[in-house]
């Protein structure tokens, strides 16, 4: 048996793989904290669509959200310029957040490869096993039946105002932003 280098001996281990039915509130919290460029694959502009509520939402954050839709693409949504594909794009992409079903997750994926982005993001219903694999093998990210709405207002505490359960018992008094109810979600939490 050849002897390891020093290399080979103090290298990490490969990771284990990502458990997609459960996600880590830091694993979540980092993603929203780090990533504050999405490009939304399958942005509505019909208000009543959840992913024009999302993106609203996510714009009132701080969030640089790039709409992305081949019906809308040369138009705006909430002043926003609306691209047809991801490779369109000419900025760097943090976040590909998929509002598509989970069929047409794969080759979105591949383009979020591609040009580069950081995490693939899957919304809720969306869940595709064999793109996830395929993003991680590139180092991407994945979080899969998920909202970084829901999730950003589970995680800042916003959500729980309305009387949702966030998953989260707490006595500390809420942060308030200059909004009021605004809070912003940071890092140490």
């Amino acid at each position: 048996m050849a002897a390891l280098t020093c290399a080979e001996a103090t290298a990490a281990p490969p990771p284990l793989p990502m458990n997609h039915d459960s996600y880590p509130d830091s694993y979540i919290r980092d993603i929203l904290v780090r990533h504050r460029t999405i490009a939304m694959v399958g942005a509505s502009s019909n208000p009543s669509r959840p992913s024009y509520f999302a993106m609203k939402y996510l714009l009132a954050k701080g969030f640089h959200v790039i709409p992305v839709n081949p019906g809308q693409a040369g138009k705006t949504i909430l002043d926003q310029p609306v691209y047809g594909t991801l490779g369109e794009i000419a900025e760097p992409v943090e976040i590909v957040d998929i509002f598509r079903n989970s069929e047409a997750a794969l080759p979105i994926t591949r383009e979020a490869i591609r040009i580069g982005a950081k995490v693939v993001w899957m919304q809720l219903g969306v869940r595709n096993d064999e793109a996830a694999k395929l993003a991680e093998e590139a180092g991407l990210k994945v979080v899969m039946n998920r909202c970084p709405k829901i999730e950003y207002g589970r995680l800042s505490g916003e959500i729980s105002w309305a009387g949702v359960n966030s998953r989260r018992l707490s006595s500390k008094r809420p942060l308030l932003g200059a909004g009021g109810q605004q809070r912003v979600l940071g890092a140490s939490e």
